[in-house]
């Protein structure tokens, strides 16, 4: 494999399962995987829901840009965003000009399900289903420019990394 091969990152909604996919696709491809929120919570000793509601949603953005970016311009790592990250123009611009982006797309209703009143998700806590519906409509517009799109409703965990590997490997 080229050493100098570009780094695989997932996005999507939260409740997509970019954490999930990411570490299982560490394990069959052998390369580094790096989850944004875990490393953001990590450096800040907080939980996401923490910094939200302690430092503000603005703090969260800015310190999500700048790990975020960091990583992006290293190679051969296996990157999830946080739901929100793509939505950053200048992580969206770094994304897609040096890295590999997959958009793990599922139904509406799907994510609501995993995701409606979770606590450990600001966004989605303190929302009717019908305001969440909107934010994943919205979001989509923009998901959709990731340079490969994976609709996860149909398949399972190893199937999904199965697609991402293969369509990685190709490129």
């Amino acid at each position: 494999m080229d050493l100098d091969k570009k780094n695989i990152v997932l996005i999507g909604m939260m409740g997509s399962g970019k954490s999930t996919i990411g570490y299982l696709l560490s394990k069959t491809i052998d390369l580094k995987f790096i989850d944004i929120d875990k490393t953001i919570e990590k450096e800040t000793s907080l939980k996401i829901h923490n910094i939200f509601e302690k430092k503000g949603e603005a703090y969260f953005r800015n310190l999500e840009e700048k790990i975020t970016l960091k990583f992006l311009k290293s190679k051969r790592k296996i990157i999830s965003l946080g739901g929100g990250g793509f939505l950053n123009k200048n992580i969206r611009k770094e994304t897609l000009i040096n890295n590999v982006s997959f958009w793990l797309n599922w139904k509406s209703k799907t994510i609501i399900k995993r995701i409606y009143k979770s606590k450990k998700r600001p966004l989605a806590f303190d929302v009717s289903e019908n305001d969440l519906k909107k934010i994943i409509i919205e979001r989509s517009k923009t998901y959709s420019e990731a340079n490969f799109k994976i609709n996860c409703e149909s398949l399972t965990k190893n199937m999904i990394v199965n697609q991402i590997k293969s369509i990685y490997e190709k490129n």
